[in-house]
């Protein structure tokens, strides 16, 4: 066989291929996946066809092993059954008409029950609430249950790990759940092993990517959630990681970035909803059901008391619990509409939840950061500024060198949300999310001065300002909004 011979056989084999691969690739991706997710998709597999292919099997589903999704159906269970009949809500003062079906829509989708007699207090310090946590283990005399997506034992967090210690050696049963990959990528990753070991906590890797342990799934399907539970009692959720403000990175510290999170401190039976989550995590890691500690706290509940709910989502569930519940509450709106997201990147439902909103009469706002750490979610974001300025959207640019990484938002004067989840797709349908719906006018109001707060450190950008952006910067937005769609 001659060279040329040759050469025509592997070009018409390469060629037999390709095609196949494309006729594979449009009966395979689309099924079950967002129309703008299957394009982004397609366009990358005929684009690249064995770049995107590979691409695609390394990060294409969205799913977890069938053995955690089994896993995930226990949990819904669980979770129904150890929050049966804790409601204990007031109708002292009137629910908005509205908020009985979102209720019920959080509880059909997996989530905890509406819960009253709660208190919840707000802190966007972020030393004041590394200490006020440490305070908290210091108190600790049953159990202390520690969950964030970065957990870090670094100069800034040594006490916090120094009072898990002194919490093991006065006999209280510490248990630890941090993300493998992302604390894997920080600084200190193999020294906050060896602390936690050596204090004697019970540690766990959530979501490891450990092959020849077999243990394995999609890579960046990550448990982003931050939760601190306390003896039941006492818990902290929101957007707080454990480490040091710069997340000791070279590039952060030589930028000066510092990062501005909000956390909420709870007390009540919601506590119990909070720990519900931790103890599914640890389950789903660990195989062991800690059923003894489910019970709520009973506190005599106050004029002044919060109704609350858990809201668990992630790609362990069959719907997009987060983005139900914040479309749900957005188009239920009547007057205002408050949102803060570090990383703003909607889909089709939630741009067009936000430009109805304005239409329909509604004062929207959005704080942002003026500048990014993640470049692509940075330039995807603001590929949508546009369209939201031209629907009336006032966005609110949190001056550098601060990354607002709170997430948070708030509808009218009735009900907030705040918990770990961004208002992008990453956070819809890959990321392992909790988010917390409080219903209350004192918390509302606090949640304004938060925001109050954020707009006196922020700049308006106007549709005027943005119109005189430089084409290649339009480009590269464009670009990255694309690249936002591949999930």
């Amino acid at each position: 066989m001659d060279a040329a011979t040759l050469t025509a056989i592997i070009v018409g084999v390469a060629l037999f291929v390709d095609f196949v691969i494309r006729v594979i690739a449009v009966i395979v991706v689309p099924r079950n996946r967002k129309p703008t997710s299957a394009t982004a998709w397609l366009l990358a597999i005929f684009l690249i066809p064995y770049l995107g292919v590979l691409f695609f099997l390394l990060i294409g589903s969205y799913k977890l092993p069938k053995k955690r999704r089994e896993k995930q159906a226990e949990i819904n269970s669980f979770i129904i059954e150890s929050t049966e009949g804790m409601e204990r809500v007031s109708r002292e003062h009137p629910w908005p008409p509205w908020l009985e079906s979102v209720v019920q829509l959080n509880r059909n989708l997996g989530a905890m029950p509406l819960v009253g007699g709660n208190t919840a207090t707000l802190n966007g310090d972020y030393q004041s609430s590394l200490d006020l946590m440490t305070e908290e283990i210091n108190k600790a005399r049953r159990y202390v249950h520690v969950e964030f997506y970065i957990l870090t034992c670094d100069q800034t967090t040594a006490p916090f790990f120094d009072a898990l210690e002194a919490a093991v050696e006065r006999g209280v049963i510490v248990r630890v759940l941090l993300d493998h990959i992302a604390s894997l990528r920080t600084r200190d990753y193999k020294r906050t092993i060896k602390r936690l070991t050596a204090m004697g906590a019970k540690w766990q890797l959530m979501l490891p990517v450990q092959p020849l342990k077999g243990k394995y799934q999609r890579p960046d399907l990550r448990n982003h959630r931050k939760l601190l539970i306390l003896d039941g009692a006492v818990g902290f959720m929101g957007s707080q990681n454990v480490i040091d403000r710069s997340y000791n990175k070279r590039s952060n510290i030589r930028r000066g970035l510092k990062w501005q999170e909000l956390m909420v401190r709870l007390e009540g039976p919601i506590v119990a909803g909070l720990n519900a989550i931790f103890i599914t995590d640890w389950y789903s890691e660990t195989d062991e059901l800690l059923r003894r500690e489910t019970e709520p706290i009973t506190i005599e509940p106050s004029p002044d008391s919060l109704d609350c709910q858990v809201v668990p989502s992630g790609p362990g569930f069959e719907g997009a619990n987060n983005l139900r519940l914040f479309l749900a509450l957005l188009y239920y709106a009547q007057e205002r509409i408050v949102i803060t997201s570090p990383y703003f990147v909607p889909d089709e439902a939630m741009l067009t939840a936000i430009t109805t909103a304005t239409q329909r009469g509604l004062k929207v706002e959005l704080f942002v950061s003026e500048i990014g750490d993640q470049a692509l979610v940075y330039h995807a974001q603001r590929s949508y500024y546009e369209a939201l300025l031209k629907a009336g959207v006032r966005i609110w640019m949190y001056k550098k060198p601060y990354i607002l990484h709170a997430k948070h938002f708030s509808i009218d004067d009735d009900v907030a949300v705040i918990g770990s989840s961004n208002m992008d797709m990453r956070s819809f349908l890959l990321n392992m999310e909790v988010s917390l719906m409080v219903r209350g006018r004192a918390f509302v109001e606090s949640m304004r001065k938060v925001e109050d707060g954020y707009r006196a450190n922020s700049r308006e950008l106007t549709l005027e300002e943005w119109s005189r952006q430089p084409l290649r910067s339009t480009v590269l937005d464009n670009l990255a909004r694309l690249t936002s769609a591949l999930q």
